[in-house]
């Protein structure tokens, strides 16, 4: 990686008019000054379009048809020329030294691939609210923690806390990302999310963690799922990303056995599996041997009873 490397700051949006230009000018106001900021529209039908139009070339506008996350990923992705990439939803913000932050962490070893780290959650008025960002605590009171989970994730497991940061948390080098997308753009793909980017880094390469709150999530109305839990979204999430995980990474074999499980049970426990994602299933059990079924069907048994458990305690 060069001394000043080139970032790419990709900005997915759908409809945030309200929240657009904040974002747009938290990624612009970076004090690291070689970066490049994207702005992908997917096929927003409120005042985006406009906002976007006003900032002229400071920005690299996309506009595209709806094709849900993944696809505005693909594009902007094609799009950049950056050999960081930092994710940034549209209705989140970056503070100000953020991109600094991650370029540094990534110069401290040359085969990172990914660089992760958590947001502080606020609210509309970004008065700060209680949130999980879903990264591990950092130990000894490091800033930076390096991970190197490719083993767990190609045994079929993760034994420890693993970093699950939201989208605008997430950087990657180019290299990394050449290799992960682009993400399937079907079988209802639009479910398909930062997890893909996720699990993907996790099983490649090595990465590191900042712990340090480097920029806003909004929680609001359109996005409140993100803080309950919606078991039956998050039966379709596992089993999306179980199937077209190992259709792209067919060593994750054993990890996406679990995530199969997982959704399977989780969706049994609360309804069934709906009958467009009955095929997923299917196309996915009739491609593994006898053995692994049976172990896809004993966890998706576990979790079933796990959650039908949960319900009787509620």
């Amino acid at each position: 990686m060069t001394d000043y490397p080139l970032v790419s700051i990709l900005i997915n949006n759908h409809n945030y008019e309200q929240f657009l230009p904040e974002a747009i000018d938290s990624a612009l106001n970076q004090t690291y000054p070689h970066t490049e900021v994207i702005v992908v529209d997917d096929g927003s039908t409120d005042k985006s379009r406009e906002i976007i139009a006003r900032y002229g070339n400071k920005i690299i506008p996309v506009f595209k048809p709806n094709g849900g996350q993944v696809s505005a990923f693909n594009t902007g992705f094609a799009t950049s020329r950056g050999d960081i990439i930092c994710f940034l939803d549209s209705d989140d913000l970056f503070f100000p030294e953020k991109v600094a932050a991650v370029v540094e962490a990534f110069d401290s070893s040359q085969d990172l691939g990914w660089c992760f780290h958590p947001l502080k959650f606020v609210d509309i008025q970004l008065t700060e609210i209680q949130g999980n960002s879903s990264i591990p605590q950092r130990l000894h009171n490091a800033l930076v923690t390096e991970y190197d989970v490719r083993g767990n994730i190609q045994r079929g497991r993760l034994s420890q806390k693993f970093p699950s940061p939201s989208t605008s948390g997430i950087s990657l080098k180019r290299s990394l990302l050449e290799l992960i997308l682009p993400i399937p753009e079907k079988d209802q793909s639009t479910l398909l999310n930062e997890a893909f980017l996720i699990f993907s880094s996790l099983g490649l390469s090595r990465g590191v963690v900042l712990h340090l709150d480097l920029g806003f999530y909004r929680i609001h109305g359109s996005n409140a799922n993100a803080m309950t839990q919606d078991k039956q979204r998050l039966a379709k999430i596992c089993i999306l990303h179980a199937y077209w995980l190992r259709e792209k990474f067919p060593s994750f074999a054993n990890f996406t056995h679990c995530l199969m499980g997982l959704g399977i049970g989780v969706y049994q426990a609360n309804g069934g599996v709906k009958k467009e994602y009955q095929e997923l299933v299917q196309r996915y059990l009739s491609s593994v041997t006898l053995r692994e079924k049976l172990e896809i069907y004993a966890r998706a048994k576990f979790q079933y009873f796990k959650n039908k458990l949960i319900q009787l305690r509620f």
